[in-house]
C-alpha cells in the first residue's frame, strides 16, 4: 500500500470540537496533544467529561473555542524537557488529507508553543509517511 506523505506542518480539522488549525507533525512523539486552558471536569450521564477552552492567538493562528468531550483516561506524560504531568485524554475525529478517523489527544497547555496541536505517530501510523523538509503536503 502506498502511503500519502505529510509535511512537518499540516492543516487539520477536529470536527467534533469545531477546530480547524495547523498542527506540527512529530513522529518523535508517540501521542498527540491539543492546547487547552481552563479545564473543568464534570459528570454527564454517569460519565466523566471535560470542558476546556482552546484559546490560541498567534499571528497566523487564531482560535477561541470552548469544547466538551468525554474523558477517555488520564495519563502521565513526560515532555521533551523531562517534566512529567498528568493530562486528560479524549477521543475525537480528525480530518486530514481527505481522510477522517478517530484519534486520542491529550489536553495540555501549549500556549508557549508555535502551534496549538502536535500530531504524534500513534495518530498517523499506517496512514502516512512524513517528509520533514516540507510543509502542508496534504494540501497539494
Amino acid at each position: 500500500m502506498v502511503k500519502s506523505t505529510l509535511g512537518y506542518l499540516e492543516k487539520v480539522n477536529l470536527p467534533d470540537l469545531g477546530i480547524d488549525c495547523d498542527a506540527k507533525v512529530d513522529s518523535g512523539a508517540y501521542s498527540s496533544s491539543l492546547h487547552a486552558d481552563d479545564i473543568e471536569v464534570f459528570e454527564r450521564d454517569g460519565q466523566e467529561w471535560v470542558r476546556f477552552l482552546v484559546h490560541f492567538n498567534r499571528k497566523h493562528i487564531q482560535i477561541d473555542q470552548r469544547c466538551e468531550a468525554p474523558v477517555l483516561s488520564r495519563k502521565k506524560v513526560s515532555s521533551s524537557n523531562g517534566h512529567s504531568s498528568y493530562r486528560f485524554v479524549i477521543r475525537t475525529n480528525l480530518e486530514l488529507a481527505g481522510q477522517t478517523w478517530t484519534i486520542k489527544i491529550s489536553l495540555s497547555h501549549r500556549g508557549s508553543m508555535k502551534y496549538p496541536m502536535l500530531l504524534g505517530r500513534d495518530a498517523i501510523r499506517g496512514r502516512f509517511v512524513v517528509d520533514v523538509e516540507h510543509t502542508y503536503l496534504s494540501q497539494r
